[in-house]
C-alpha cells in the first residue's frame, strides 16, 4: 500500500507539472500569438503592393510559381521535413542547431536591416556622410554575362546591419524567445512582401497542396511536431503560456510555425494586389479584408480545437477553407468571379510560365494607353 501511494503521489506530481499556464496565461499566450501573426501578413501585404509597383516600373520579369511548381511544392517541403527528421534521429541536435543558428543569424540580419533601414535612416542626422556603394558579382564572360549580384547601398546601410547585428548577437548567445520572435517576424514580414504568387489558381494549388501535407503531417506522424520542438531557430512564434507568472523569464511556450503565416499572407497579399487593380474603379480592399478576417477566424479557430483535444493541430487545416472561401464568395456575390480568375501580377506568362499571352499584353497595353489619354 504504501508503494502503491508513492506511484500515485509521483503521478500526481507528473500531471502537476505538465499543467503549467493558466486559463489566463494561455488566453494572454495565445492571443498574443494572433497579433503577432496578424502585424507580418498586413504591413507585409502593402508591402508587396509596393514592391509590385517598382517592379512593373522598372521592366523587371521575377521568375514566378507555375502551377506545376505550386503543386510540387507540398512533395519537395516533405522530403526536407522528413529528412530534418532523420537528422533529429540519428544526429546529436545539438550539433545541427549549431550549425542553423548560424545561418539564420545572417539571415536573420539581413532581414531585419531590410526592414529597419527606412527608419534607422530616418534617424539618421543629416550632417552624418552618406558614401555610396555598388556591389556587383558577375558569371561568364563578354556577351554571355549573367549578374549574379547587382547591389546598391550606401554607409548608412552599415549602421542598421550593426543595430541588427547586435539583436542578432543576443539570439546567437541567449536565445531568448523575444529575439527569436523578432528575428520570425522579420522573416515573416519578408516573405510576405517579396514571395509574389503569380496567379489566384496558382494560390489556390499552393494552399491546397499544403493543406494534405501539414494534415499528414501533423496527424499521420509525430514528424511536424517532433522537428518544430527540436529545431532551434527563428522559424516559428512563440509566447509563454506562464508569461503572467513568470514574465519573460517563461518557460512553457506556445508556438505558431512561420508556415502557418507566410503561405496565407502571400495569397492575402495577391488579393491586395487586386484589390489595386479594382480600386480604379472602386473604393476600398474588399478581398483584401475579407480574407484578412477570414485568417483570423481560421486561426481563433485553430487555437480553440487545439485547447478543446489538447493535441497540436495543423492550423493550414482551418486556415486554408477560411481564406480561400471567404474571398471567392465574395467575388460570387459581386460578380467579380471571373475578373479574380483572370488577374495575374506579371500577365506575360501563359499557364506554363514560358511563352508570353500576346493577347492580355495587347489589352494591358489599351487600357493604359486610355488612362494616359
Amino acid at each position: 500500500s504504501q508503494l502503491n501511494a508513492t506511484i500515485d503521489e509521483t503521478i500526481a506530481n507528473n500531471s502537476t507539472d505538465k499543467v503549467k499556464s493558466t486559463p489566463e496565461g494561455m488566453l494572454c499566450a495565445y492571443g498574443s500569438l494572433i497579433t503577432m501573426a496578424l502585424i507580418p501578413i498586413f504591413f507585409g501585404a502593402f508591402r508587396s503592393v509596393i514592391h509590385h509597383k517598382q517592379q512593373r516600373e522598372s521592366g523587371e520579369q521575377p521568375e514566378t510559381m507555375t502551377h506545376k511548381d505550386a503543386a510540387m511544392f507540398p512533395l519537395i517541403a516533405s522530403a526536407a521535413l522528413f529528412g530534418l527528421y532523420i537528422f533529429f534521429k540519428v544526429f546529436s541536435k545539438e550539433y545541427i542547431n549549431l550549425l542553423l543558428t548560424g545561418y539564420f543569424f545572417l539571415l536573420g540580419v539581413l532581414a531585419m536591416a531590410h526592414i529597419l533601414s527606412p527608419i534607422v535612416n530616418g534617424l539618421i542626422p543629416k550632417s552624418f556622410p552618406v558614401i555610396p556603394y555598388h556591389l556587383i558579382f558577375n558569371k561568364g564572360n563578354d556577351d554571355k554575362t549573367e549578374s549574379l549580384i547587382d547591389y546598391r547601398f550606401d554607409s548608412r546601410d552599415f549602421l542598421t546591419l550593426a543595430v541588427c547585428a547586435v539583436l542578432g548577437v543576443w539570439y546567437l548567445f541567449k536565445k531568448h524567445w523575444i529575439a527569436n520572435n523578432l528575428f520570425g517576424l522579420a522573416f515573416a514580414v519578408n516573405g510576405v512582401e517579396l514571395l509574389h504568387l503569380n496567379n489566384i489558381v496558382t494560390g489556390c494549388i499552393l494552399l491546397g497542396g499544403l493543406f494534405v501535407y501539414d494534415v499528414f503531417w501533423v496527424f499521420g506522424t509525430d514528424v511536424m511536431v517532433t522537428v518544430a520542438k527540436s529545431f532551434e531557430a527563428p522559424i516559428k512564434l512563440v509566447f509563454p503560456q506562464d508569461f503572467l507568472e513568470n514574465g519573460v523569464n517563461g518557460t512553457h511556450f506556445a508556438m505558431l510555425g512561420l508556415g502557418d503565416i507566410v503561405i496565407p499572407g502571400i495569397f492575402i497579399a495577391l488579393l491586395l494586389r487586386f484589390d489595386v487593380r479594382l480600386g480604379l474603379k472602386r473604393k476600398g480592399n474588399v478581398y483584401f479584408y475579407t480574407s484578412f478576417v477570414a485568417y483570423i477566424l481560421g486561426l481563433v479557430l485553430t487555437i480553440v480545437v487545439m485547447a478543446y483535444f489538447k493535441h497540436a493541430q495543423p492550423a493550414l487545416l482551418y486556415l486554408v477553407p477560411f481564406c480561400i472561401s471567404f474571398p471567392l464568395s465574395v467575388a460570387l456575390i459581386r460578380g467579380d468571379i471571373k475578373a479574380l480568375f483572370r488577374y495575374e501580377d506579371h500577365p506575360s506568362a501563359d499557364k506554363d510560365g514560358k511563352t508570353e499571352d500576346k493577347n492580355s499584353t495587347a489589352k494591358s497595353t489599351k487600357k493604359e494607353t486610355k488612362k494616359a489619354q
